[in-house]
């Protein structure tokens, strides 16, 4: 999809990856970009720099969702770009109590369900769309120490795949997007996991970048850092000595 003259809504724009990107799309001349953020006051500033539309937007809730994309329409016209970005990062296992676990599952995968949920038709009744996913490599791979955002993540890539496979053939383009570390403030969630990836530690616009042209070039999977792949494909190749290997990393990070 080219981006020129398209009208964008990117959640969780206030910040990292989210602004970087909406910075970067308003270099390719779209129509429209709308900015959602739980923090309104971040969300109007990066739109103020775009000529954007700033929408306070608590992702966590579907009437919020449905909220941003009416408004993005009221000012713009119909949506052709949607980036689920928004989400958190905290450190937890089985243990972890309910409430935390329902936070996290609403706002790193409900949240995209929604906008899919509100979009779609309209999309196949247009003949195109586009859906962007900000997943994770820990959706393709997993994330010591944080299994609720793992799980979470593992979630997005899965419904990804899903929309594609079932709408492909009728104009719906979708992305998933799997970064590594990249140095925003979901780096900082976990000291252990800053050590490990902080070393290979992107920029928010230099992932920006990677994006705009995997949508130039309509990829599934979009990954800012290429060794992902490589990861992945062990992953599949050989599941126990990837699960062997893992564990060792873990018992490093602990000592």
């Amino acid at each position: 999809m080219e981006l020129s003259g398209r009208v964008v809504v990117v959640t969780g724009g206030g910040r990292g990856i989210g602004a970087a990107m909406v910075r970067r799309f308003a270099q390719e001349d779209p129509r429209g970009l709308v900015v959602g953020d739980v923090d309104g006051d971040l969300a109007a500033e990066v739109a103020r720099e775009v000529g954007g539309l700033g929408v306070t937007v608590d992702v966590g809730r579907e009437e919020d969702n449905v909220r941003l994309i009416d408004a993005a329409t009221d000012r713009f016209g119909p949506v052709d770009l949607f980036c689920a970005n928004a989400g958190y990062a905290i450190e937890g296992d089985e243990q972890t109590p309910d409430v935390e676990w329902d936070r996290m599952w609403r706002v790193n995968f409900m949240s995209h369900v929604w906008a899919a949920r509100r979009l779609v038709p309209e999309w196949l009744a247009r003949g195109e769309g586009y859906l962007l996913h900000t997943a994770s490599a820990a959706g393709l791979l997993t994330n010591l120490f944080a299994l609720q955002y793992s799980v979470t993540k593992h979630a997005v890539v899965a419904l990804a795949e899903w929309l594609a496979v079932t709408y492909g053939d009728r104009g719906l383009k979708v992305s998933c997007l799997c970064p590594q570390g990249v140095n925003t403030r979901l780096l900082d969630a976990d000291e252990k996991i800053r050590r490990l990836l902080a070393p290979v530690a992107l920029e928010p616009e230099e992932v920006a970048d990677r994006v705009v042209e995997g949508i130039e070039n309509e990829e599934f999977l979009i990954l800012p850092h290429p060794e992902v792949e490589g990861y992945f494909q062990n992953k599949a190749n050989d599941y126990q000595r990837w699960l062997d290997g893992m564990r060792r990393l873990q018992r490093r990070l602990l000592e």
